[in-house]
C-alpha cells in the first residue's frame, strides 16, 4: 500500500500543508500580517507542553493555544498598543515559556527539534487525517467567506455599509490561522510555519491579475516547494522542514527577479488587494 511509505506519507503531508496555507497566507500578505502569524505560530510551543502535560492530542493543545494567542493580540491591539510592539512580546514570551514549560515535563522524552524544525518524515497515517481534515477545513472556511473577508480587507468602511462587520471576518482569519498552525508543526516545525503561509503568497503576488489567481498561484508554488525540497532533503540528508522553506525562497528570489525585468520591457504592477 502507498501509505505504507514513508516518503508518500511526507509528500502528502507537506501538499495538505501547502493547500491549506496558500489561501490564508494571501489574506496575510495584503492585511500585512505577517508578524501576526509568526506570534501564532510561535504559541504552539506553549500547546505542545500543555498537550503532553495534559496527555491530550497535540493537535488540540496547539489549536487551543494558537487560537488563544491570536484572540488574545486581535482584542489588545485596538486599546492604546502598538501592533509591531505587542507580537513582538506576545510571540517571544510565548515561545519562552513554551520552551521552558517543555522543560519542567518529568517521564516524557521530547524531541524538542521535532516541535520548532518539523518532523515531517515520521509523518503517520492518523497524522495524514488530521493535517488533510484540518486544511479540508481551512479551505472550506475560507471559500465560504472569501467575498466577506476580500471586501473587508478591500475598504473596513465599504465592508460596514455593506452589512460585512471586519471584526467578525478578522475572526475567521484567526481560527483558519490557529488551525493551519496546528497542521503545520509536524511539517514545518513552529519556527517555519509563517514562512510557508508567507513566502508562497508573496511569490505569487507580481504574476497575479485577480486575487483568486494570486491564492491558485501560491498554491501551487508552495505544493512545487514541499515536494521538491523532500527530495532534495532526501538526497541531501539535510533537515526536511527547513529544506522546504530554502526551496520556496529560492522561488521567492526568482520571481522578483522575473518580476523586475519584465517590468523593465514594460511589465504592468502587480494586482491585488495590497497593489
Amino acid at each position: 500500500m502507498m501509505l505504507d511509505d514513508f516518503m508518500f506519507r511526507a509528500a502528502l503531508a507537506g501538499l495538505g500543508v501547502a493547500l491549506a496555507a496558500a489561501p490564508l497566507g494571501c489574506f496575510i500578505v495584503w492585511r500585512r500580517m505577517a508578524y501576526f502569524g509568526d506570534a501564532t505560530a510561535h504559541a504552539a510551543v506553549l500547546g505542545v507542553a500543555l498537550s503532553l502535560t495534559l496527555s491530550t492530542p497535540i493537535f488540540a493543545g496547539v489549536l487551543v493555544v494558537s487560537l488563544l494567542m491570536a484572540i488574545i493580540v486581535s482584542t489588545l491591539s485596538g486599546r492604546g498598543y502598538a501592533m509591531d510592539t505587542l507580537l513582538g512580546v506576545m510571540a517571544h514570551s510565548a515561545l519562552a515559556v513554551g520552551l521552558v514549560a517543555v522543560s519542567f515535563l518529568s517521564g516524557v522524552r521530547i524531541d524538542l527539534m521535532a516541535y520548532l524544525f518539523g518532523d515531517i518524515l515520521a509523518v503517520g497515517k492518523t497524522d495524514l487525517i488530521v493535517i488533510w481534515g484540518g486544511a479540508a477545513l481551512v479551505l472550506a472556511l475560507v471559500g465560504w467567506r472569501w467575498s466577506a473577508l476580500l471586501l473587508a480587507t478591500l475598504n473596513p468602511d465599504l465592508a460596514h455599509a455593506s452589512g460585512v462587520s471586519p471584526k467578525r471576518e478578522q475572526l475567521i482569519l484567526t481560527v483558519a490561522l490557529a488551525i493551519v498552525v496546528a497542521v503545520a508543526i509536524k511539517v514545518v516545525g513552529v519556527l517555519l510555519i509563517a514562512a510557508m503561509l508567507i513566502i508562497p503568497a508573496a511569490t505569487a503576488r507580481p504574476f497575479s491579475k485577480t486575487p483568486e489567481s494570486m491564492a491558485f498561484m501560491a498554491a501551487i508554488i508552495g505544493c512545487s516547494a514541499s515536494v521538491i525540497g523532500l527530495k532534495t532533503s532526501y538526497a541531501l540528508d539535510s533537515p526536511t522542514g527547513p529544506t522546504i522553506v530554502c526551496v520556496v525562497a529560492l522561488m521567492f528570489i526568482a520571481s522578483s527577479i522575473l518580476w523586475k525585468v519584465s517590468r523593465s520591457f514594460g511589465g504592468g504592477e502587480p494586482a491585488g488587494p495590497a497593489s
